[in-house]
């Protein structure tokens, strides 16, 4: 894959950015008391969200953000976060819809951050690595600008995981040959099933403590117990 060759569609660009920003309002609109954000508030959330993956993509790439070189980034990600305020009361009662909404996101912006990778000549790992923070950028930057802990550093629902392996199958196919079009989609779709499995079935990696304690207990049984 080569920069010639590949280019992301600005209809797959935007609509990573608009489900940003939709995902990004609706989990601000959520919250209460001391951390009720204003109107104001849950629209700068959706837009940090929605924009936050791609502008981490291309500062890793060392290429102009391409949300700065047009108008339709900016417009989209505010008509997004809108519609994510004013619709976050019927979304918040349909759990399974926010989901999965955050898991097509996810693994767009893996997707589109692996692709662009592999198109400017980057080798298949550091490619991976732009991917997957391009996936989880904007959750961590939402995050940040929310004052709550980093969600992808804590026990979780494979947020990371996700993205790390849909961007690193995506990677895969493309060295084996696969067209850019079907290796993007198997990305989005293998990052968003192992994204819904998590969430369904509360799988997670274990606590690194729990591995701590394991290790412990592991090596305590190999004492030698001296009786007198």
């Amino acid at each position: 894959m080569t920069e010639p060759q590949f280019l992301i569609p600005l209809w797959a660009d935007l609509t990573a950015v608009g489900l940003g920003g939709v995902q990004g309002a609706l989990f601000a609109s959520g919250f209460q008391g001391q951390r009720r954000l204003d109107l104001l508030g849950v629209a700068i959330i959706g837009v940090v969200m929605g924009l936050g993956g791609g502008m981490i993509r291309d500062l890793l790439l060392n290429t102009t953000p391409v949300a700065l070189q047009s108008d339709g980034y900016l417009i989209t990600v505010t008509a997004a976060a809108l519609v994510g305020m004013l619709l976050a009361n019927l979304f918040q009662r349909l759990n399974a819809v926010i989901v999965a909404l955050d898991a097509v996101a996810i693994g767009m912006f893996g997707a589109l951050g692996t692709t662009k990778a592999l198109a400017l000549g980057l080798p298949l790992i550091p490619s991976v690595f732009v991917g997957a923070c391009a996936a989880v950028g904007g959750g961590l930057l939402r995050d940040v600008f929310m004052g709550l802990p980093v969600a992808m550093m804590h026990v979780g629902s494979l947020y990371a995981v996700a993205a790390a392996v849909g961007c690193a199958v995506l990677a895969v196919l493309d060295l084996v040959g696969v067209a850019a079009v079907p290796a993007a989609i198997t990305c989005i779709a293998v990052t968003a099933v192992i994204r819904v499995l998590a969430v369904a079935f509360d799988i997670s990696l274990p606590e690194q403590r729990a591995l701590y304690r394991r290790k412990v207990a592991v090596e305590t049984s190999t004492i030698p117990i001296i009786r007198p």
